[in-house]
């Protein structure tokens, strides 16, 4: 028996990358998952797909009750859904800070706010975001991205002061660069591919991309039952990236 037996979660952005990684890690482990994207993902035993798009409130409400609907109720949610941004602070208009805006930060929002009636409802209620070593680093050309994370981590706090009483835990896990569809493809964009993949594994620690798998075993602890006193918190799957300060190797 797995803790996750009996219980049911839904992962924005389950179609790819971390968020598919999350769905089979939750899956695996006994839990009835929805996956929830804008591309809807094939149903297949204990997964759900479910076309939604977390800019449009209607949407997710839409999308929530058919979970709901299907499984009988909800008692995880995972915020994943996000888009990627680039430029310093002066380098997007009012138009684009919106737009990642709308999708990073209001998207949780908008998924929380049409989830609480059903988390308020179970016996093992738990958020969890996905936030990003942005929101805790300084990082060159990012400056929108970064606000955007930024905010993902002020909100996990303070849903989580709000909510615990209720009985839903809220936590947040920031990756650092992870090996994904949506870096694969900055990557492809750069002048030299290969030179800056290695430059991204080298700010890192651990000298490599992090993995979705690992982001998703953090995903997983937080979302189990068997941390139920664990709230408020952002653990951090970024190979030392944050924390670390080792010397060059070699010296």
């Amino acid at each position: 028996m797995s803790e996750f037996d009996g219980l049911v979660a839904a992962v924005t952005g389950g179609a790819s990358g971390i968020g598919a990684a999350v769905v089979a890690a939750l899956a695996e482990r006994g839990a009835r998952v929805a996956a929830l994207d804008l591309t809807q993902v094939p149903d297949a035993g204990d997964v759900l797909g479910v076309r939604a798009d977390v800019g449009d409130d209607a949407s997710v409400r839409q999308a929530i009750d058919t979970v709901t609907g299907h499984f009988g109720g909800l008692d995880i949610l995972v915020n994943n859904a996000g888009i990627g941004a680039q430029g310093t602070v002066a380098d997007n208009d009012d138009d684009e800070w919106l737009r990642v805006l709308n999708v990073n930060l209001l998207g949780m929002v908008r998924t929380s706010r049409a989830a609480l009636p059903h988390l308020r409802r179970s016996r093992a209620g738990a958020i969890v975001n996905v936030g990003s070593i942005a929101a805790t680093a300084g990082l060159p050309q990012r400056a929108l991205y970064s606000a955007s994370k930024g905010g993902v981590v002020a909100l996990t706090r303070a849903m989580a002061a709000d909510h615990l009483r209720e009985g839903i835990r809220v936590n947040c896990v920031n990756p650092g660069t992870a090996d994904t569809p949506w870096v694969g493809r900055l990557l492809e964009s750069a002048a030299d591919p290969a030179a800056e993949r290695a430059a991204l594994e080298a700010r890192q620690p651990h000298g490599r991309l992090v993995s979705p798998r690992e982001i998703a075993h953090a995903v997983v602890y937080l979302a189990s039952p068997s941390a139920t006193s664990t709230s408020g918190v952002g653990i951090a799957v970024d190979g030392g990236m944050q924390d670390l300060r080792l010397r060059p190797p070699g010296q």
